[in-house]
């Protein structure tokens, strides 16, 4: 039998597929997922569930993390410099496929109401797009999601990454203040920034951000996002 792997990052479109595939009695002999090092928790959760419900193992190439890749490149990823994507998550998955993956066709995620979208590997690496081959858009994966027994993660991209809005920044700051302050570390250390200048109205630096918010300031949208909103749910720069 012809090994299919899910390209799985958690969000909501590559847990229905993975879920989807069961229920077809399609055959999944691995979630390959990416890492960073830099997820929040409930994203290595929701990877263990899903894996264990399909009955899948996780498969994780090698690849440095975010923390390696910042030592490695001397600098923070930026709307500039983003080799975050490359390094960590296209290479790894690209090196994987051809080696301990060489034969295997990996399954992504993308729907029937997105035909713009081609996959970031699908050019190096036999892809099937089975949600799109079952018709399947945006309605039919909540519809699919909604019958499972899991929440898909409001994120499942990095914890500190540069394309967030203020709103997930606050977000971090106030729920996981751990991750918020070894991000101004990362600042401190390189000598430059995860935020973006001239993007809002706030501090650029996430020190001066996070005396903002200690202050009582607040994003005006905050809190206040649907679970599965597409943008929110899937790292908004390397969703594969």
């Amino acid at each position: 039998m012809k090994r299919q792997i899910v390209a799985f990052s958690g969000g909501k479109d590559s847990t229905a597929l993975a879920l989807e595939m069961v229920r077809r009695r399609e055959p999944i002999h691995g979630l390959l997922v990416t890492p960073t090092g830099d997820e929040l928790p409930a994203v290595w959760k929701h990877w263990d569930a899903v894996a264990e419900h399909v009955g899948a193992p996780v498969i994780r190439p090698k690849a440095p993390s975010l923390a390696e890749a910042i030592e490695s490149q001397k600098a923070l990823p930026n709307f500039r410099m983003r080799w975050c994507t490359r390094l960590i998550k296209i290479a790894p998955m690209i090196a994987w496929a051809k080696t301990e993956g060489r034969g295997a066709t990996v399954c992504v995620g993308l729907r029937a109401d997105e035909p713009a979208r081609t996959g970031i590997i699908s050019e190096h690496v036999p892809t099937r797009f089975p949600l799109r081959e079952w018709g399947m858009g945006l309605e039919d994966v909540m519809r699919v999601i909604a019958k499972s027994p899991f929440s898909v993660p409001k994120r499942t991209d990095c914890a500190r990454c540069y394309h967030q809005r203020i709103h997930e920044w606050w977000d971090l700051w106030h729920e996981h203040p751990d991750i918020f302050e070894s991000a101004v570390q990362d600042e401190h250390r390189t000598g430059h920034t995860y935020r973006t200048p001239g993007r809002d109205t706030w501090p650029v630096g996430l020190a001066e951000l996070r005396t903002a918010f200690a202050d009582g300031r607040i994003p005006k949208k905050r809190a206040n996002l649907e679970l599965f909103s597409g943008e929110e749910e899937m790292c908004r720069v390397c969703s594969l």
